[in-house]
């Protein structure tokens, strides 16, 4: 009876005493952030056009605004932009005020309309074009000019397999300056992709430019980037 007993304690501290695999993954660990950066050549993209026009009345500010989308429009048709890439992006009517300093508060001057296309080029060669055609229809403005690129998902993949490469890589190192070697992946995170883009055209006065030469646009390449954070088992070396 006592022999039993006494076989049946041991099963209960050999079961208490033996370390989970939580027990694992919250010993020695070597932990790592690293990046993976794919330079990418931009081949689409996308720019603001301003239309708006002044008047006394809200209804001729609407009117005259409407006149100056229908020409941008039109001839961003011969520039080849489908309408379903030149869509509304907001529009605006307001009243303009102004301080009148003899009566010491601000008087009604009129009204504003404010008409914004976004303008998306798929082939990024035709940028230029697309820009002229809207300083032929009388747009006022082009604002914020983004480039990007057709295979951003592919190139974000391969971003994320080199970052888990250099983290492994990185992890190795730490690990056999320390005296072992790592072992198997407890946790990997991924922090939202980032794209660097080298300079943008911000924005454009379209009255001031000059029609005689067509408009060249030279994007330079942009950073695909992705950070991750990793945490590896590490593994002890014992010497004899």
């Amino acid at each position: 009876m006592k022999s039993k007993l006494l076989f049946i304690w041991l099963l209960f501290f050999v079961a208490w005493y033996a370390p989970s695999p939580a027990g694992y993954a919250e010993g020695s660990q070597v932990v790592v952030s690293a990046t993976g950066r794919v330079l990418v050549k931009p081949d689409m993209a996308e720019f603001d056009v301003v239309v708006k026009s002044d008047a006394n009345t809200a209804e001729t500010a609407v009117s005259e605004t409407a006149e100056k989308y229908r020409a941008v429009q039109s001839q961003l048709r011969t520039a080849g932009i489908s309408q379903e890439d030149a869509l509304t992006a907001s529009f605006i009517v307001s009243p303009r005020w102004e301080w009148n300093p003899t009566l010491g508060k601000s008087v009604l001057k009129g009204y504003s309309a404010r008409h914004v296309i976004l303008v998306k080029v798929r082939k990024l060669e035709r940028i230029g074009q697309a820009i002229d055609a809207v300083a032929r229809g009388g747009g006022d403005e082009v604002q914020n000019v983004n480039f990007s690129s057709s295979r951003y998902d592919s190139l974000r993949q391969d971003a994320l397999a080199e970052a888990v490469e250099n983290a492994r890589r990185d992890a190795g190192i730490m690990a056999r300056a320390a005296g072992g070697h790592i072992g198997y992946l407890i946790e990997v995170s991924v922090n939202e992709p980032s794209i660097r883009v080298r300079p943008r055209l911000a924005g454009v006065a379209m009255k001031a430019a000059p029609l005689s030469a067509p408009t060249e646009i030279a994007p330079a390449d942009q950073d695909i980037s992705v950070t991750i954070n990793s945490r590896w088992r590490f593994i002890a070396s014992f010497s004899k």
